[in-house]
Order: C-alpha cells, then sequence, then structure tokens
C-alpha cells in the first residue's frame, strides 16, 4: 500500500534557534574580519603615520596626549608586509568562521565539533588577558564564548547519547 497523506506531509523540523544565533554570531564576525582585512590591503603602500597624524587633527585628539603620541610611535612600525600578514590572518579567520556559521545553520555535526574545538583553543587566552587587565569588552567576549563552548559541547554530548542509541555514527549530518 501507499502512504497515507498524513504521514506524507510531516511538520518540518524546527531549527535550534541557539544553534542559529550562534551561526549569525560567526557570519557577523566573519563580515567584521573581511572588514578588516580589506581594510589592511587599503593601507597598503601608504604611511600608516600621516595617515593617522591627519586623523587625530581631523578628531581634534590632543596632539600631546601621551596615548596619542604611543600610538603615532607605534604606527611607524606597520609595514606593507606586516600589512599583508594581517590581511591574510582575518582572511583567513573570516573563512573559519563563514564556515562555522553555515555548517551550524545547517546544524551539521561537523561544524559543531569545528566551533566547539576552535573556540576551546581560544578559552585560555581570554581568560589570560581577563586576569591581565580586567575590562567590560574582555569579561563579555570571555562570556560570550565560554557560553558558546558549554552549549555546544552539551549539543554534542546530546548528540552523541541519540546516535549511541539509534546505532549511528555521530559525525553524520
Amino acid at each position: 500500500m501507499t502512504d497515507s497523506p498524513s504521514h506524507s506531509f510531516s511538520k518540518p523540523k524546527r531549527h535550534n534557534q541557539w544553534l542559529i544565533l550562534i551561526a549569525a554570531f560567526k557570519l557577523a564576525q566573519a563580515l567584521l574580519f573581511v572588514v578588516i582585512g580589506v581594510g589592511a590591503l587599503k593601507l597598503l603602500h601608504q604611511d600608516i603615520g600621516d595617515l593617522l597624524t591627519a586623523a587625530v587633527e581631523h578628531l581634534r585628539f590632543n596632539p600631546e596626549s601621551r596615548f596619542i603620541n604611543f600610538v603615532l610611535d607605534k604606527a611607524s612600525l606597520i609595514d606593507d608586509r606586516l600589512l599583508r600578514r594581517i590581511g591574510e590572518a582575518v582572511f583567513i579567520y573570516a573563512g573559519l568562521d563563514l564556515i562555522e556559521g553555515i555548517g551550524l545553520y545547517l546544524e551539521k555535526a561537523w561544524a559543531e565539533y569545528l566551533t566547539l574545538a576552535i573556540t576551546a583553543s581560544f578559552l585560555p587566552l581570554e581568560i589570560f588577558e581577563v586576569c591581565r587587565r580586567l575590562t567590560l569588552v574582555r569579561i563579555g567576549l570571555l562570556g560570550v564564548n565560554a557560553l558558546v563552548f558549554f552549549y555546544l559541547l552539551k549539543v554534542v554530548i546530546v548528540r552523541a547519547k541519540i546516535a549511541q542509541g539509534s546505532g549511528e555514527s555521530e559525525l553524520d549530518g
């Protein structure tokens, strides 16, 4: 016999809203890194010190400020080779964030493992930075990444238990 109409039109599976939120965060992060990478490449063959000096004057910052002088001194260390490295690094990281975001949106198990591993690899550095200098931004980033890590760990553990019960491989999906 054929399937009855009630079985052929089952309700579509609802997306995990938290995974969608994490995916959106990863995609926004990827966009930010692309913008930073393009900005770094646009600064090639330009004198960074002159650009920053013009910005300081335009924004009417105090040119005698210790902070402004520190930034202008450090700008002299930035050359085209360093800008290319910065651009390459942020484009690679943007690509990883894009892959993570798309995979999480599609609720792929490999994306959960990838995001879990990458997030876990940065947590010790973030904890060190918070201990070194306590700021709201650092605490916020650590908090968000810790929440992402523990939530994805829970998702992965639940998925593994379900896979064990049904006899499937936990990396399927």
